[in-house]
């Protein structure tokens, strides 16, 4: 793991001023050891750790997220590591982030708009393996057009903003950014390089006019500040 001395890691070096409060995006968060090594353990984790959907595969770690309470379980070393090193940026204030979804996206799969919703605290931060992809913020849809037809409006002309999600970065998003907006990704198998993507705006030369998909994996560490401990010990992988 790169060494971040947390005294002196300014996090507010990485913050995205094109888009409201607030978004940090680090790239090159984790080497590319780490990356592979992470994807392994991803990919050796027993057949049950996964739930597939219509649009892409999943795991759990750390438990269910639940409106009654988290039951806790163990996590393995290999996903704490990073838990204990996104706390030390201080974007959980004091708390470490004690649940870790993993979602696997194949090249045109994605995930509609949506928010991340009251059982997590405000803040949400993902590291990136394998493969690029785009995310994209709305504006939710206003009540008042929701039922005229004539008003409903499209996801691109809602669109806020875009990300481009690189491999091994880390993307912290809070405040307005968690509570306001939407965030999906758009079922793709290539992604075209723009003006929209406001973290390489200023370089944008540097990237081809179009990215094509592959493999992605995504750990999202959240925190559940609602949770039941119990006696329950499981084998880890």
């Amino acid at each position: 793991m790169k060494n971040m001395d947390c005294d002196k890691f300014q996090i507010n070096r990485y913050i995205l001023s094109e888009v409201p409060p607030t978004i940090y995006y680090i790239r090159d968060f984790i080497t590319e050891g780490e990356e592979e090594l992470l994807i392994r353990k991803v990919d050796n984790a027993p057949k049950p750790k996964w739930t597939t959907l219509s649009n892409r595969r999943l795991q759990n770690w750390g438990g269910l997220p639940h409106p009654k309470g988290m039951v806790v379980e163990p996590m393995p070393n290999w996903l704490q590591i990073y838990s204990k090193k996104i706390a030390e940026l201080g974007v959980f204030e004091d708390k470490v982030p004690n649940h870790v979804l993993v979602n696997e996206y194949l090249p045109g799969q994605g995930i509609m708009p949506h928010e991340d919703g009251p059982l997590f605290y405000p803040t949400i931060t993902t590291i990136n393996l394998g493969s690029h992809t785009i995310l994209n913020y709305y504006h939710k849809i206003k009540e008042e057009d929701s039922s005229n037809n004539e008003k409903e409006e499209t996801n691109s002309n809602r669109l806020l903003a875009s990300v481009l999600l690189e491999p091994r970065s880390l993307l912290v998003v809070k405040d307005d950014m968690y509570h306001k907006y939407l965030h999906g990704i758009d079922e793709k198998v290539e992604d075209e390089i723009n003006n929209n993507i406001v973290n390489i705006r200023d370089h944008l030369s540097n990237y081809p006019s179009n990215l094509k998909r592959n493999r992605r994996i995504s750990l999202t560490y959240r925190y559940v500040p609602k949770f039941i401990k119990t006696k329950l010990f499981s084998k880890l992988y």
